[in-house]
């Protein structure tokens, strides 16, 4: 028997943020990084919070890949608090701090998990709406998946006004950890009629308004649309999981810290040919892998449809290597300044690392180290 469920209610649209004026709570703790502080976008919350009378403390210990260590220290804020819910504002990293640092302090303390209201201020990773929650351990050069049910958000709110100045390069990544989010829920080997459909309509929007998002911050409909394409994503895949582009992309993340979206996008082509097991070399064959058909019905939505389906898989590979490059994403690991020798001499670990990856294990088609491997060594130029 299978399960589809959204936990998550969701608010978006003109105003979403006046959400905040209605909800029910005291007394709450925000969870942020500098950047809202220093940006004054943590104004936009605060001054609904104050209207509605809701009294509220801010920790903003946040960096990006939140280390075990900064989650600590968020957990003894939490409870010298001792708020009745929680506010993440921020990207993936405070909202996944967030989760972590409620999901500790309410275990810790044998309580109910804390009610979370997370407010994405990037269009990519989806976290509001998931379970899952990624933490480092900069000792281990490792990054550790989190999944708990606890830690899906009660609500997320979607308010245009927080993504309107993010800059380009910012938006490029995380525009294309949208569209990587999307697809590997779409091919997992958990995915269903329900997640499918989440994911298929992400994609649609991404191949219509990621490059218009990223052109210009003006264009306030891109934007709005790429907004939602990462939550659809993100509710797609927390309910299919996701697959090896991931696994590779914490890997390199912790070991080399390229962002999180950036190292996905490199990836993608890369994972796509070798699930499909379609590169530049392929012949025509009778039968072809189950999710070759899948990325065929992807290419179709972006009308990359071509003559057969080794045409049509090289036309999606093709048509992601042309969105990095327009978008000025490096699409090799010499290309992000990590020196050779470096590099080579981690694939073993970096391997083993994705493959204990709690991602990997729905990945379409199953990797050997020595698969993982030469998609890490073909990665470097």
């Amino acid at each position: 028997m299978k399960e589809f469920d959204i936990k998550t209610k969701i608010y978006f649209g003109e105003d979403a943020l006046d959400r905040l004026r209605q909800i029910n709570y005291k007394k709450v703790m925000i969870i942020t990084d500098p950047y809202v502080i220093s940006s004054g976008m943590i104004r936009l919350v605060e001054d609904k919070l104050k209207a509605a009378g809701i009294e509220y403390t801010v920790f903003s210990d946040v960096v990006p890949d939140p280390p075990i260590s900064k989650i600590t220290i968020g957990v003894k804020a939490l409870q010298d608090v001792c708020p009745e819910a929680v506010i993440a504002i921020g990207g993936g990293s405070a909202i996944d701090s967030a989760k972590a640092i409620k999901e500790i302090y309410s275990k810790g303390n044998k309580l109910p998990s804390l009610p979370l209201i997370a407010i994405p201020t990037t269009s990519g990773t989806g976290s509001e709406v998931t379970a899952f929650s990624v933490i480092s351990d900069p000792e281990q050069g490792k990054k550790f998946p989190l999944i708990s049910d606890d830690m899906i958000p009660e609500e997320a709110i979607l308010d245009v006004e927080f993504v309107k100045s993010v800059p380009a390069d910012i938006t490029a990544n995380t525009g294309m950890d949208v569209l990587t989010h999307a697809i590997e829920a779409y091919v997992s080997k958990n995915n269903n009629e329900f997640s499918a459909a989440l994911a298929e309509k992400s994609v649609e929007i991404c191949g219509a308004f990621l490059l218009r998002s990223y052109l210009s911050n003006n264009d306030i409909h891109a934007r709005t649309k790429m907004h939602v394409a990462s939550c659809l994503a993100g509710l797609a895949f927390n309910s299919a999981s996701l697959g090896i582009n991931h696994s590779i992309a914490h890997a390199l993340g912790a070991r080399f810290h390229i962002p999180h979206g950036r190292a996905n996008a490199m990836l993608l082509p890369h994972v796509i040919e070798f699930n499909s097991d379609i590169n530049k070399h392929s012949k025509s064959k009778k039968e072809y892998l189950p999710c070759v058909k899948k990325y065929i019905n992807l290419a179709k939505m972006l009308g990359l449809y071509n003559f057969n389906e080794i045409t049509t898989v090289r036309a999606l590979v093709n048509w992601i290597q042309f969105m990095n490059k327009e978008m000025e994403i490096p699409t090799s690991i010499s290309q992000c300044g990590i020196d050779k020798d470096e590099y080579m001499s981690c694939l073993d670990e970096l391997a083993d690392n994705a493959l204990k990856d709690s991602c990997t294990a729905t990945n379409p088609r199953v990797p050997s180290k020595e698969d993982i491997m030469r998609i890490l060594i073909d990665l470097y130029d």
